[in-house]
């Protein structure tokens, strides 16, 4: 049976029209007001907000209810934006707010969400529907990467955060995940006075490139492939302009990870 991503979508968003945070709570308080309930609220409230919304509701029992009956329609309509700026405010810098600047519904919508986390849970959902179709075009753009020998757990767990990083659009982390695969594979490989001679020249601090420039002098020491060291200087150059000069493209990581795949093959036959 195949998964419909666009079905998934649509139900996400009419799940987040029915269950926004608030909306309920809003309805609620804005139909006791009309019905002459409101002193229910009493126990349900902390004193001081009942207090609060007791005398505005003394003032203008039907501005108040349009004002709650508004609130829980804003909360409905504005909740995928919202929980999408709500997300963004953890993944980028923020400035210093002015207080106020936020609407009363989104203020209202995060207090009541602090304990449920809807908001978060929402954007994530959104979002990550949103990466399924590119990830598995991109992933057909791979073949599996098949050596003869294993190197550590720890390159390939780098292996597969760099080819993740590469599926869900991660383009520039990509190229610096490939980068920490070769170290990985090449430290596991060198033959003992190698890895004596490079803990020492370099203090135990050698780069991708420092482990290159020993194997590309050493390589009949080695034993390497004599195409290795051409095709990870490849990654080791793109990986250190993802590191100095800017943001990937996607055709650039894409190739940084199939010349580190490549590389990984020549080296562990």
């Amino acid at each position: 049976m195949g998964i419909d991503i666009e079905h998934l979508k649509q139900e996400l968003l009419r799940m987040s029209a029915d269950e926004a945070p608030g909306k309920e709570f809003c309805e609620a308080l804005a139909e006791l007001a009309r019905t002459g309930r409101f002193e229910l609220l009493k126990d349900a409230l902390p004193g001081v907000v009942y207090e609060e919304l007791g005398a505005r509701y003394r003032r203008d029992a039907d501005g108040f209810v349009k004002e709650w009956r508004k609130l829980a329609q804003e909360m409905q309509q504005g909740f995928l934006d919202h929980a999408q700026r709500r997300l963004t405010c953890l993944t980028r810098l923020q400035q210093v707010a002015s207080p106020g600047c936020a609407p009363a519904w989104q203020e209202i919508q995060r207090a009541l969400d602090s304990q449920r986390n809807d908001l978060l849970r929402a954007a994530f959902a959104l979002e990550l529907l949103g990466m399924v179709q590119p990830a598995v075009s991109r992933a057909t753009d791979l073949r599996e990467c098949v050596v003869g020998a294993g190197s550590s757990e720890e390159a390939d767990r780098y292996l597969d955060e760099a080819t993740r990083c590469y599926f869900f659009g991660l383009f520039t982390a990509c190229a610096v995940m490939c980068r920490s695969v070769l170290e990985e594979a090449i430290r596991q490989k060198l033959p003992a006075a190698l890895t004596r001679l490079v803990r020492t020249r370099y203090r135990g601090a050698a780069t991708l490139g420092n482990l290159l420039h020993e194997v590309n002098n050493n390589l009949h020491l080695t034993g390497f492939d004599p195409d290795f060291p051409s095709v990870a200087n490849l990654v080791n150059d793109t990986g250190k302009r993802a590191v100095h000069q800017g943001l990937l493209a996607e055709d650039e990581a894409r190739e940084c990870l199939q010349n580190a795949r490549r590389a990984l093959e020549l080296l562990l036959r």
